[in-house]
């Protein structure tokens, strides 16, 4: 079997989306995605395969994410396909009163009292990070990302891809803001899902870099 051709830069991306599973009348965190997922496959997994779009678990119990299958070259096209997974992850949700809560950061959610670690398979990779950094924080209990993956086929590729990166670091933040608040309170930033994130592996400086 041979092996693939590494995808060029801007061939193809990978696009991860996440969601935090809340009370419809409280919006208090329900860490219940391994139900949800029992509710589709039929036993406890963390991975739901359903097409173009997957779905599976995070570090913590009450965040699930939405990816796409396999890198694609139709970025547009996958719109309309994670609104169509939202909208089937919501009406199963409802049957338990719950639903997925958008945006970069929960505003009421204390990650002291509230974070529950994803107990089944791989938690002992999520138990260790626990042991290390202590994930009952903003920076990673209360953190829903987008990923957008992109590839390089060798180092030339790689120059150019940080390149433009370096370019829009600074403009996505901007654009993206959407985390007011925390502890149900202003924290004085418009994006403190960053500033939490900056600070949430301060045990090992290394991985952050400056």
């Amino acid at each position: 079997m041979s092996e693939h051709k590494p995808y060029g830069l801007f061939e193809v991306a990978g696009i991860e989306l996440e969601y935090m599973v809340v009370e419809r009348d409280t919006l208090r965190a329900s860490p219940t995605v391994d139900q949800l997922f029992k509710d589709v496959t039929g036993r406890i997994t963390g991975d739901v395969e359903r097409g173009d779009v997957d779905w599976s678990n995070e570090l913590t119990a009450h965040v699930l994410e939405l990816k796409t299958a396999k890198p694609t070259a139709d970025i547009p096209g996958f719109r309309a396909k994670f609104a169509a997974e939202v909208r089937a992850i919501n009406a199963l949700l409802a049957k338990r009163g719950l639903m997925l809560l958008p945006t970069a950061a929960h505003p009421l959610f204390d990650p002291f009292t509230e974070t529950v670690l994803w107990p089944h398979d791989h938690h002992e990779v999520y138990e260790l990070y626990n042991r290390i950094f202590d994930c009952r924080g903003h920076g990673w209990s209360n953190l829903q990302s987008v990923h957008l993956n992109l590839p390089f086929a060798n180092d030339e590729e790689f120059g150019k891809l940080h390149t433009a990166i370096r370019l829009l670091l600074p403009i996505i933040p901007a654009l993206s803001a959407s985390s007011p608040l925390l502890d149900g309170k202003p924290t004085g930033f418009l994006d403190a899902r960053m500033e939490a994130y900056l600070h949430h592996q301060e045990r090992l400086p290394q991985l952050m870099g400056s």
